[in-house]
């Protein structure tokens, strides 16, 4: 039954647990790094801690008097300007979309997430050193079944914008695909290519996704600045763009990095919705914004979806198989 956690004949319901199930993971040591937010320029030291079955991905902000905890889930996002931005109370934690996106490529299920500041660090822009880390503190499966949110039915949200509009759309999908349209009218983004689709059943996320960078305008930096947004933002975490050309030295990364980005950026917001999803995602000039609205959307319907479990990692679509196997 859609939205019902009795899952259909191909799976295992949730008390059933075997030594082959497909298992949640955690990591299984700590691991520290700092950084600098890209929105506050604020110094920051995150600390990735293993947590227990069950749990979820979890920030904690422990610079304040009482530490505070932010689930990680699309109903506690309260701001979604150039950033998916978490709020309790009066506390933020923002900038959450590289570290969600590159969990959820490795398949993290339960995590513990400790800052010293408001801005989860932007480290190079992409979430490769993110990735990094999770793999140096060893990933490791638990003893609980890993739970998958799946699409049954079709939900798309649509907005005016100008002459055109911003969409994104979820669609049911025996696995993880995402579609990307992006549209800057810009001579270094129309260069490459404004489309891209990535199938997690052939494709890795690590090596087609996990590398591409947040990018910028240099006619914008004072506007996003007078907003309190971008004041850490540099050649050495982010793409940066004149009126005409790419300024960093390096080039990119790839030959489509741009709409790569919006990918790894989509892939970090639906984590939000709390485990993976099957589903495919295709949008066009969507942003955070958007993608939230969508996962609020998704879990306003309970017929839209249904939450399910394997009995192995063999028996799920291979596109959770693909990158969670070799992480």
């Amino acid at each position: 039954m859609p939205g019902s956690l009795h899952p259909p004949n191909d799976v295992q319901s949730e008390g059933f647990i075997t030594e082959h199930m497909f298992k949640q993971r955690t990591i299984k040591n700590l691991v520290k790094t700092t950084g600098v937010g890209l929105h506050s320029g604020l110094r920051v030291e995150l600390t990735l801690r293993p947590a227990a079955p069950n749990t979820g991905i979890v920030f904690h902000r422990v610079d304040l008097p009482e530490v505070v905890d932010f689930p990680a889930l699309a109903s506690t996002v309260s701001d979604t300007r150039m950033a998916s931005v978490l709020q309790v109370g009066n506390a933020r934690v923002s900038t959450v979309e590289h570290l969600m996106s590159a969990l959820a490529g490795l398949g993290i299920d339960n995590l513990h997430i400790d800052l010293t500041a408001e801005e989860v660090p932007i480290m190079d822009g992409s979430a490769a050193t993110f990735v990094y880390l999770l793999r140096s503190a060893g990933i490791e499966e638990q003893a609980a079944p890993k739970k998958f949110l799946r699409v049954v039915k079709p939900i798309e949200i649509r907005e005016p914008d100008g002459k055109q509009e911003k969409w994104a759309r979820l669609e049911p999908h025996d696995g993880f695909t995402l579609a990307f349209s992006i549209d800057f009218q810009h001579p270094a983004i129309d260069s490459t290519a404004n489309f891209a689709e990535i199938d997690f059943a052939t494709e890795s996320y690590v090596k087609q996704i996990a590398r591409a960078r947040t990018f910028g305008f240099v006619n914008e930096v004072e506007t996003l600045r007078s907003m309190g947004l971008a004041r850490g933002g540099s050649l050495d975490n982010a793409i940066v763009m004149d009126e005409y050309r790419v300024l960093n030295s390096d080039g990119l990364r790839y030959d489509d990095e741009f709409v790569k980005h919006k990918i790894l950026d989509a892939v970090g917001d639906l984590y939000l919705i709390g485990m993976p999803l099957m589903a495919k995602y295709v949008a066009c000039r969507s942003g955070h914004a958007l993608n939230n609205r969508l996962c609020r959307e998704l879990l306003s319907q309970p017929d839209a979806f249904e939450v399910v479990t394997f009995a192995s990692q063999n028996d799920a679509p291979a596109a959770f198989r693909h990158e969670w196997k070799f992480a």
